[in-house]
């Protein structure tokens, strides 16, 4: 698997290949996502080494996903444009190969992983907090009157998304003071980008976490960390909106106050509870007092992305089998008084891919979810399953309402945190698979 960089006794450090996919993530997080060709193919390229690397054994994991990005292939063929499959190529690629290097780590190395993946998180959700309080535009978008926080990953929805897979990792970590405080500003960064699906993931996650490990326990860590999110992200709703001007003061006295929370919180035995039902009902009344001005992002409704799903569903009913072919989707939609709007994704990546690749795609796509899930069932039991299986859970609910998979950081995200949940190994030298 190859041999352990910088090892010293009774320490722990990643091989070679876990070194790599490391680098790639670090990539992917400083080039907005990786969704750019340069981003894209050194990531990319990073994660392909780590796998040569690495010499995992053949697996139906990696035949399901040779055999989808094959079948994206053979349909590009069919247009006439072969590179118009790559992207779907390299994507399984990354995936598939995050998955089985992180899957033949050691117990050790896996908790490592795990650290690295949420405190890189944290980072972008502190940086994504500061470019909203501080205005900075390379760090922000701006969209429907407000400025959303998107750090280095310059979209906030896979922030959002990368930031939830992370937080119910974070929670099933060993507690400290840094874990509390990395899960603090993973949930204060998901509030900060404003994004619905990031909160209905981050709810699925909890959920899941609530079935492996049980509701007290997933309550008695989750609620301080949320609970001081609520302080931190009430405080920044003044600075949320571009017509208003910034409250930096108010916005860093909420974040301060919200660590403290986040904190102080277990520490308060019986007095925590009443604490906590106050800290929730006034998060509760900064919500209903900013409605007006977020009033896009407390509803359910999304007319945009309602007439793309339309105009998605259209094209599967005239190519349902084999699709439009990778990379020609286009969704023409009527946008009433503003005229006939296109969008290239539907933001929905099982129904982008059933239009481009039609049922034959989304069924591969579908059974490398099951192999995932079946060989991640197979690995209960271990410290970092109920984690693991959340953080995966979230990017598959999140996945149904924003395109993810078109950026290497959340494949290589949740690759990682697929493979720290399946069987372990004492050595690391050999992985768990799905068969």
């Amino acid at each position: 698997m190859g041999d352990v960089v910088g090892a010293r006794r009774n320490s722990v450090a990643l091989p070679l290949p876990g070194l790599l996919v490391v680098a790639g993530f670090a990539v992917a997080v400083v080039a907005q996502g990786g969704y750019y060709l340069p981003g894209r193919v050194t990531s990319g390229l990073l994660v392909g080494i780590a796998v040569v690397l690495a010499r995992p054994r053949m697996n139906f994991l990696a035949v399901l996903g040779g055999a989808f990005a094959l079948w994206a292939v053979m349909r590009g063929l069919f247009d006439g444009d072969v590179t118009a499959a790559l992207p779907a190529v390299a994507a399984a690629g990354v995936l598939i190969g995050t998955v089985l290097v992180a899957a033949q780590a050691d117990q050790g190395q896996r908790e490592l992983f795990a650290t690295i993946i949420t405190g890189a998180a944290a980072l972008v959700g502190l940086t994504g907090w500061a470019a909203v309080v501080f205005r900075i535009p390379s760090w922000t978008t701006v969209a429907e009157g407000l400025s959303r926080a998107a750090s280095t990953l310059t979209y906030p929805n896979a922030a959002a998304a990368v930031m939830a897979a992370a937080a119910v990792l974070s929670l099933v970590l060993k507690p400290s003071l840094v874990n509390s405080v990395v899960t603090f500003l993973l949930c204060t960064g998901i509030g900060a980008t404003m994004s619905r699906a990031g909160v209905i993931a981050l709810a699925a996650g909890l959920l899941v976490l609530c079935v492996c490990q049980g509701f007290r326990k997933t309550a008695e860590t989750a609620t301080p960390p949320l609970l001081g999110a609520v302080v931190a992200v009430s405080a920044l709703l003044p600075s949320i909106r571009v017509a208003d001007e910034p409250q930096p003061v108010l916005a860093v006295a909420g974040l301060v106050a919200g660590a403290l929370v986040a904190l102080g919180l277990p520490r308060l035995g019986r007095c925590a509870v009443p604490l906590a039902v106050l800290l929730a009902a006034g998060g509760a009344m900064a919500a209903f007092g900013f409605a007006d001005r977020l009033a896009t992002r407390v509803s359910f409704s999304s007319p945009d992305r309602s007439g793309a799903t339309g105009a998605a569903l259209d094209m599967v009913a005239r190519a349902p089998l084999f699709g439009t072919g990778p990379g020609h989707a286009s969704f023409f939609f009527d946008a009433g008084d503003r005229g006939v709007l296109v969008m290239r994704y539907v933001h929905n990546e099982y129904l982008q891919v059933l239009v481009e690749l039609g049922a034959v795609g989304l069924l591969l796509v579908l059974g490398v979810v099951a192999a995932v899930l079946v060989a991640m069932w197979r690995g209960r039991g271990t410290p970092l399953w109920g984690g693991a299986m959340a953080a995966v859970v979230v990017v598959l609910v999140h996945s149904g309402f924003d395109f993810l998979w078109h950026l290497p950081v959340v494949l290589v995200v949740v690759g990682l945190c697929a493979g720290l949940g399946f069987p372990s190994t004492r050595d690391g030298m050999s992985e768990g698979t799905a068969g």
